[in-house]
């Protein structure tokens, strides 16, 4: 059997299979109670009681990418500081105990990555800046990053991108404190694109990164539960605040049908339209 459908085959079952395993996940997570308030982070693993390793900013020679959730996890210690030589499935582990994602989701995503990369998910490592493969994970449109064709660096934010999205806050916790809500993100990322669009003359958004990116913004509704004041820690500088914790608190996490509950109205909300005008 040739080596390209030996892959391919495998990549159907893989895909079959973990979507099935995360509809088990779905039913379970109905059926058992929530993670207690101070113990989302099983005990033993970094961020239990919300006391996370020690955050160092990346130093020269070290690898970073367009990926917060990944960066962060790096300044911590979680996985590799340097950001090298990062096993997929050590990534797999570290991702579901760090924020709460159901390990079906948590094995799709590095699966996705070593496809990508063309590595055995098994047996290689990769850098965290091999991810920026351009129009592979990364995308145009970012809320975080000017695009590739503006700035190649993919691990540098643009803060001014960042204090905009969190300035679409309209909503607020019991506390007072601003939130971010679906209708806020789907309206900050149809301005991104407009934006993009006109900014950038290499621009290109298929469907596929369409919803990559509605996926990312959702991450900040159900991860951190749209706290801008989380948000902005973890985006501007890519670290954990002490005292965090995912606001995820099903006991097998957040699975992928969950997660499509925040994705799909968060991309079908998305008006490019409103921003046309504006954006000229």
């Amino acid at each position: 059997m040739p080596q390209s459908l030996r892959l391919t085959l495998y990549k159907v079952f893989y895909y079959a299979s973990i979507f099935a395993w995360d509809i088990v996940l779905s039913l379970l997570n109905l059926l058992w109670f929530r993670r207690p308030l101070g113990k989302v982070v099983p005990e033993g693993h970094p961020g239990y009681g919300g006391s996370w390793p020690e955050y160092r900013p990346p130093q020269a020679g070290d690898s970073r990418c367009s990926c917060p959730a990944l960066n962060t996890m790096a300044n911590h210690g979680i996985i590799s500081r340097s950001g090298r030589g990062i096993k997929f499935t050590d990534l797999t582990r570290q991702i579901r105990t760090t924020y709460n994602f159901s390990s079906s989701f948590c094995s799709f995503v590095p699966h996705y990555a070593a496809f990508m990369l063309n590595k055995s998910y098994g047996k290689d490592t990769f850098d965290l800046a091999e991810l920026d493969l351009h129009n592979g994970i990364e995308h145009d449109a970012s809320l975080t990053r000017l695009d590739t064709a503006l700035e190649p660096n993919q691990s540098k934010v643009h803060q001014p991108f960042i204090e905009e999205l969190l300035s679409f806050a309209s909503d607020k916790d019991s506390e007072g404190r601003p939130m971010l809500t679906i209708r806020d993100m789907s309206r900050i990322s149809g301005k991104r694109r407009v934006e993009a669009r006109m900014t950038n003359t290499e621009f290109t958004l298929s469907t596929f990164h369409k919803i990559f990116g509605s996926t990312n913004s959702a991450t900040l509704l159900t991860t951190f539960g749209g706290q801008v004041e989380d948000l902005a820690a973890f985006l501007v500088e890519e670290r954990l605040p002490q005292g965090w914790e995912p606001r995820i608190r099903s006991p097998c996490g957040l699975t992928i049908l969950k997660f499509n509950q925040t994705i799909t109205p968060l991309e079908w909300g998305i008006r490019e339209s409103e921003w046309v005008n504006g954006a000229k």
